[in-house]
C-alpha cells in the first residue's frame, strides 16, 4: 500500500528555520538542498501526508527543449482508476516528480536520483537528458503544499517528442510558454499550484539562454 511506503521527510523547523518563504526561491540564494541531505529521515507516507510539522522533499522536473523553447506539459488523469492522488486529479502540470524513497539513497544524491527515477518511470525521452537544479518551491496555501517542499529542476533535452509512460498522464506533449500562460489564466483549465509558481522561473530560464 502507498500509505505504508517509507518516504523521505525533514522537520519543517529544521528545513525552513527563519528563512521560510512562499513561492519560488532561486538556488543561489540559500542552500536548502544541504539542509535536506543533512537532516532527512523516513516516515510512512500515510502519516507524512497528514503531518505539517514535516516536509516531504520532492524533485520537480520541468522537461524543456532549449532550441524549441518549449516545455513538456500534461494533464493529470481525471479517471478515478488512473489517478489515486485526488487532490491533484485532473489538473494541468509541467512538473514530473514524486516522493523520495529509501532506494534512491543507493544511487548517490537521493534528490537527484529520485528525480531521474521518476522521469524514467513516467515518460519516454528519446534524446539527451541534462538536469539542472534552479531553485526551490514552498507553498503552504493548500493541504498538498503544506506537507511538501519542491526542488525545482530544468531537464534539458534535444528530443522533440516526449511521450507518457504512466496512465496518470493525459495529453502530454511539448508546449510553448504562451500555451502554459493560457492554461494558467483560463477558467476552462485548472493548473496545479507548483506549476503556476514555476512559470516565472521557467520564463527567466528561457530569457537567459
Amino acid at each position: 500500500m502507498k500509505s505504508e511506503k517509507l518516504i523521505m521527510v525533514v522537520e519543517r523547523k529544521i528545513l525552513l528555520g527563519n528563512e521560510s518563504f512562499q513561492g519560488f526561491k532561486p538556488q543561489n540564494q540559500i542552500d536548502y538542498e544541504s539542509r535536506i541531505l543533512d537532516n532527512f529521515k523516513y516516515m510512512k507516507r500515510g502519516l507524512a501526508e497528514e503531518d505539517p510539522t514535516h516536509k516531504q522533499p520532492v524533485g520537480y522536473a520541468m522537461i524543456v527543449n532549449p532550441s524549441l523553447k518549449q516545455i513538456f506539459a500534461y494533464q493529470r488523469s481525471a479517471k478515478d482508476a488512473n489517478y489515486t492522488e485526488k487532490r491533484l486529479q485532473g489538473k494541468w502540470s509541467w512538473g514530473v516528480g514524486g516522493h523520495i524513497e529509501k532506494v534512491d539513497i543507493e544511487n548517490g544524491n537521493p534528490l537527484h536520483a529520485s528525480m531521474l527515477r521518476e522521469l524514467e518511470e513516467e515518460v519516454n525521452i528519446n534524446g539527451s537528458v541534462n538536469p539542472k537544479a534552479i531553485g526551490y518551491i514552498n507553498d503552504d496555501s493548500n493541504d498538498v503544499g503544506k506537507v511538501h517542499f519542491g526542488v525545482l529542476y530544468v531537464v534539458e533535452t534535444d528530443s522533440e517528442i516526449v511521450t507518457p509512460k504512466d496512465s496518470e498522464i493525459d495529453n502530454g506533449r511539448f508546449r510553448t510558454i504562451d500555451e502554459l500562460e493560457k492554461i494558467c489564466s483560463s477558467s476552462d483549465f485548472a493548473a496545479e499550484e507548483w506549476s503556476r509558481i514555476s512559470l516565472e522561473p521557467l520564463k527567466q530560464y528561457f530569457s537567459d539562454i
